[in-house]
């Protein structure tokens, strides 16, 4: 069983419908049901093989100090786990909530002193995750790395980093040589033809320990200058610089190909709506 959990507030938020709840009452401190409660789970086992357990809930009443009661809440959980463990299902992520006296929400200390399970019926589960506010997750979108930057820029979710290809510059400067001027027009004409495309454009350097005269940050803003004097608005347009600190490969780098990966421009998606 999981470690114990206090204060789960993400299932409190989240357990607001579709959602079933069992509740056990103990004697006062204890943390063994009494026969009456005993036959009471018993009987929900049986009716309830084909529900799922989502989390168990102890709280106590409040007599008695905070660290005994968080423990007796603790072992209330720890009782009714071990009983409905292989008979009834439960969820890989169950939780075991203790909440000890903060969990005292009635005048009738007797009504205090109980575990709660939280569970979904057969019928329910398909509405599993929605009831937990759990979204299904994209299937993870792979880009080719020769594919043309228009269809890089397609696939590519927010936060997703493009590098651009054959965009160099003169050593020491910010001034990108001709050769350059194929992969600027791929990215001017990716901007005119993407309307809502947010872009941070960053600059990277290689092969000394610090960017001192803030190089990086100087060639990323002559591509959004570049961009912006061919109509891009520049609010569409942010720029950073990150000098050395995000090497692919270890500075100072073995080889000039390492050292041509790691003085490089990418681009972060920003926005695309």
């Amino acid at each position: 069983m999981k470690r114990y959990i206090t204060l789960l507030l993400f299932f409190c938020v989240h357990f607001i419908f579709s959602q079933e709840e069992a509740v056990f009452y103990f004697d006062n401190n204890k943390f063994e049901l009494n026969k009456t409660e005993a036959a009471k789970l018993q009987k929900w086992i049986a009716e309830n093989s084909t529900s799922k357990i989502l989390s168990i809930t102890g709280s106590t009443d409040e007599v008695g100090s905070s660290g005994y009661n968080d423990t007796l809440s603790q072992k209330r959980v720890s009782f009714i786990y071990n009983q409905i463990k292989g008979k009834v299902n439960i969820r890989p992520d169950f939780k075991s909530i203790s909440l000890g006296e903060k969990g005292a929400t009635s005048s009738n200390k007797a009504e205090n002193r109980k575990a709660i399970i939280h569970y979904l019926l057969e019928k329910d589960l398909d509405k599993e995750n929605e009831v937990l506010g759990i979204k299904n997750e994209e299937p993870e979108v792979v880009i080719p790395d020769d594919a043309p930057l228009a269809e890089k820029v397609k696939l590519a979710k927010v936060g997703t980093k493009i590098l651009l290809k054959n965009i160099n510059f003169y050593q020491n400067t910010f001034a990108t040589v001709p050769e350059s001027q194929g992969a600027l027009y791929d990215l001017l004409f990716v901007m005119q033809n993407n309307p809502n495309l947010k872009i941070e454009i960053q600059g990277h350097i290689c092969c000394i320990d610090k960017d001192y005269r803030n190089l990086s940050l100087d060639r990323a803003k002559q591509i959004k200058r570049f961009l912006v004097f061919n109509g891009i608005q520049q609010y569409r347009i942010q720029t950073k610089g990150f000098g050395v600190t995000q090497p692919i490969y270890p500075i100072p780098e073995e080889t000039p190909e390492k050292a041509a990966a790691n003085r490089r421009v990418e681009i972060e998606i920003l926005s695309k709506k």
